[in-house]
C-alpha cells in the first residue's frame, strides 16, 4: 500500500534525502517541545510568543549537533543499531547543552523543567524515527531489488488460467510477469491487472526490448496443432519455454506454479491423443485381480496406475528392480490416499519372470484375471553387448509366463511388444519378436492353427514412449542443461513417439479386444526426425544450434554414429495388411510364426547356444527370426 509513497523516495537525489531528514528532525524538534509543554503544564499551550524562544532554541542546538554527528550521512535502508546507538548519543548531548541553557537562561515562560523533558520526548521520537526508516525503507528496497533480480516473463494467454498464474507468481516471487500476450485483437494493447497485453507477433522485439527470459504458455485447453503453431512462432526468438499442463490435469485446482513445467515434446507432436473408450479401459480390469510384470518399468508403472483408476481389486506388482518397485509402490499408495473411494488392494513382490516356481506360486496365489507382462531388457546397445541376459529376460521369461499362464488358466495375458520386433537389426528386437511368436504358437497349437488355449494371448505393439527410461528425450533435456553437445546417432534417424499415459491406456483397451494370438499395433502418428526433435529442444529452452551457419550458438549438436543394432528408422508392421479394430488408434496385424512344436526346438538350440560366441548365438536367433539382419563381426 505504502510502495507508491517509498519508491519516489528511493528514487531520489541523496542531498533531497537528507534535507527532508532535515526537516523531519526539526520537526520532532518542534512537536517535543509542544508534547512537552502539555506535560509540564498540564494543558495544550500555542507555540508563539515566549513558548516559541524554546523552539528556536532546541533548533539551533539540535539540527548543527546532529549534523556534526554525522546523522545526515547515514544511509537508513541500510542501518541498525549502530546508527539508532549514534542517534541516541548525539540527542543525549543535545539534552546536555539543552538543558544547561534552558536552566541558566531562566526564560519567561519556559519552565526549567522543560529542559529535561523534552530531549527525553525527542531521545524516543528520533530512535522510532530511524527504526521506522530503516524497516520500512529497507524493507522496500530489498523487495525491490528481489524484484528486479526476477526472471522477467510473458505469460502468453490473457485468460482465466494467465490471470490466475499471474496471481500465483505475483504471490510466490518467483518470476516476474511484465506482460500477457494473447492472439485476441480486441484485447491486445488493453491493461489487465496493471500488466499490459501484447501481440504475439511483437515477441522478437520484447524480448529485446524488455529483457524476456521466459515465455510461459497458459493455454491448457488449446489443442496439440494449435499449441504446436504458437511454439513455433516462439521459437524464432530466443527465449525459453514452459507450460501448463492440460485442462484435464488442472481441473482439480487453481492455477499453482507448480503446475509449470519444462516444454515436452509431447507439446511438439501434431496430433491429438484419443480419448479412451472407458468401456474398453475397465473390461478386464474393473472389480478383477490385475498382475503386471516389469511394474517399475516405464510401461509397466503406468500401466499400474492406469489399471488403479479403473478399480481393480487386486492389483499384483511383479518386479525384479527392488528401488523401482518400492517407487511404484509409494506412487500408487499416494493414488490411493487422494481418491479415497478406491479400494483395491495393491500386493508387491520382488521377483524375476525367469524363476518358473516363484512365478508359479504367485499364479496360483492370487489368481489373475489378466496379465500384462512389460518385464523385458529394452535398451538396445545395452542387450547388444548382454546378449545372453538379454535373451534369457525377454526370450525365456516370457515363455515361463506365458507357459504357466496357459497351465494355470489365466484368462488373459497381454504382452507389450515394440517396433523394434519389426525386421530387427539388434538382439532387444529378435528377442521381443521371438517372445512374440511365442505367444502365437502356443494360442494356435495344432495341424489347423486356430485357438486353442485356455489363455487369450494378445501383444500390443508400439514405438518410443516420451521420458522413458533409456528415451532421448530426458537424455537431450540433461544435455542441454549441462550446455551441450548434443549427441545424434545420424543426422536422418526417424522415431515414432506417443506420450507414456496414452500408451499404456491404449494397450488396456486392445487387450479389451483380443480373441487369442492378436497382434496390436497402435497407431503412432507421424514419425519424427531426431535432429529436428534436438533443434526444437534447443529452441525452446531460449538457445540457438551451435552449427557452421550459427557459430555463436549455444548448444551443437555432434552426430557419434549408429550404435551397434541401431536402425535409422523403426516399422511397426511386418506385413501390410492391417485390419481395424472399433478404436482407431489400434490396428491388428496378421503376421506368420511357427507351431510350438518347432518353435520350442529351436528355442532348445537357442538356449544351448547361450554363452558362446556373439555371432554364433546372433546365427541362430537368425534362424528363428528370418527377418533378423545382425551385426555379424568376422
Amino acid at each position: 500500500m505504502f510502495n507508491q509513497f517509498i519508491m519516489p523516495i528511493l528514487g531520489m537525489p541523496r542531498p533531497l534525502k537528507r534535507i527532508i531528514v532535515f526537516g523531519v528532525d526539526a520537526f520532532l524538534c518542534i512537536f517535543t517541545i509542544w508534547l512537552a509543554y502539555y506535560l509540564r503544564m498540564g494543558y495544550w499551550v500555542s507555540l508563539r510568543g515566549e513558548p516559541m524562544v524554546a523552539v528556536l532554541s532546541s533548533l539551533a542546538l539540535a539540527l548543527p549537533i546532529f549534523a556534526v554527528s554525522g546523522l545526515y550521512r547515514v544511509i537508513f535502508r541500510h542501518s541498525g543499531w549502530p546508527t539508532l546507538l549514534a542517534a541516541l548519543k548525539a540527542v543525549a548531548l543535545y539534552g546536555f547543552f539543552y538543558a544547561i541553557f534552558i536552566a541558566a537562561m531562566g526564560f519567561q515562560g519556559v519552565p526549567r523543567t522543560l529542559g529535561l523533558i523534552q530531549p527525553i520526548l525527542l531521545m524516543i521520537a528520533i530512535g522510532i524515527s530511524r527504526v521506522v526508516a530503516s524497516h520500512w525503507l529497507g524493507d522496500s528496497y530489498r523487495q525491490q531489488l528481489r524484484i528486479g533480480s526476477l526472471p522477467r516473463v510473458l505469460i502468453y494467454g490473457a485468460g482465466s488460467a494467465g490471470r490466475e498464474l499471474s496471481a500465483a507468481l505475483r504471490n510466490s516471487r518467483q518470476m516476474r510477469v511484465v506482460g500477457f500476450l494473447d492472439d485476441d485483437p480486441s484485447l491486445q494493447g488493453r491493461v489487465l491487472n496493471n500488466i499490459p497485453i501484447y501481440n504475439p507477433n511483437d515477441l522478437p522485439n520484447l524480448v529485446t526490448t524488455l529483457a524476456i527470459s521466459d515465455v510461459l504458455l497458459a493455454l491448457p485447453s488449446l489443442g496439440r496443432k494449435n499449441r504446436n503453431q504458437i511454439l513455433k512462432r516462439i521459437s524464432q526468438s530466443k527465449v525459453s519455454v514452459q507450460t501448463l499442463p492440460s485442462i484435464t490435469e488442472l481441473a482439480s485446482g487453481k492455477v499453482k506454479t507448480a503446475d509449470l513445467r519444462d516444454l515436452d515434446i509431447e507439446d511438439l507432436l501434431g496430433r491429438e491423443p484419443v480419448a479412451p473408450d472407458m468401456n474398453l479401459l475397465a473390461k478386464n480390469i474393473e472389480n478383477k485381480v490385475v498382475l503386471v510384470t516389469g511394474a517399475g518399468g516405464s510401461i509397466g508403472s503406468e500401466l499400474c496406475r492406469q489399471a488403479l483408476k479403473c478399480h481393480p481389486t487386486t492389483l499384483v506388482l511383479v518386479e525384479q528392480n527392488e528401488f523401482a518397485l518400492y517407487a511404484i509402490q509409494q506412487d500408487l499408495q499416494k493414488q490411493l490416499e487422494s481418491q479415497p473411494g478406491l479400494a483395491t488392494q495393491v500386493i508387491s513382490i520382488l521377483a524375476s519372470v525367469r524363476n518358473s516356481d516363484l512365478i508359479e506360486q504367485i499364479f496360483v496365489t492370487w489368481k489373475p484375471h489378466i496379465v500384462f507382462h512389460a518385464a523385458a531388457y529394452k535398451h538396445v546397445p545395452l542387450v547388444e553387448e548382454n546378449i545372453a541376459e538379454g535373451i534369457e529376460n525377454n526370450v525365456f521369461g516370457t515363455l515361463v509366463c506365458a507357459k504357466l499362464a496357459e497351465k494355470l488358466g489365466v484368462p488373459y495375458f497381454v504382452f507389450i511388444s515394440t517396433d523394434k520386433a519389426v525386421r530387427p537389426t539388434n538382439v532387444m528386437g529378435a528377442t521381443k519378436r521371438i517372445a512374440e511368436m511365442i505367444l502365437q504358437a502356443i494360442s494356435f497349437d495344432g495341424e489347423d492353427k486356430q485357438q486353442s488355449a485356455r489363455t487369450i494371448f494378445s501383444m500390443v505393439r508400439f514405438g518410443n514412449v516420451l521420458d522413458s527410461s533409456g528415451s532421448v528425450v530426458p537424455l537431450f533435456r540433461q544435455q542441454i542443461r549441462d550446455g551441450g553437445p548434443i549427441t545424434l546417432t545420424h543426422p536422418e534417424v526417424t522415431r515414432y513417439f506417443m506420450t507414456i499415459p496414452e500408451a499404456a491406456q491404449l494397450v488396456l483397451q486392445a487387450s479389451a479386444m483380443a480373441s487369442g494370438g492378436d497382434v496390436f499395433v497402435l497407431d503412432m502418428g507421424e514419425s519424427v526426425k531426431i535432429i529436428d526433435l534436438a533443434r526444437h529442444m534447443i529452441e525452446l529452452s531460449g538457445l540457438e544450434v551451435l552449427d557452421e551457419d550459427n557459430p555463436a550458438g549455444d548448444i551443437e549438436i555432434a552426430i557419434t554414429g549408429l550404435r551397434p543394432g541401431e536402425k535409422l528408422y523403426e516399422e511397426l508392421l511386418i506385413g501390410d495388411n492391417p485390419v481395424a479394430t472399433t478404436h482407431p488408434r489400434i490396428l491388428k496385424a496378421h503376421e506368420e510364426f511357427l507351431f510350438l512344436a518347432e518353435l520350442e526346438e529351436q528355442l532348445g538350440v537357442l538356449k544351448l547356444a547361450i554363452g558362446q560366441d556373439a555371432n554364433q548365438v546372433k546365427t541362430v536367433l537368425r534362424s528363428l527370426v528370418r527377418d533378423y539382419q545382425p551385426d555379424i563381426k568376422k
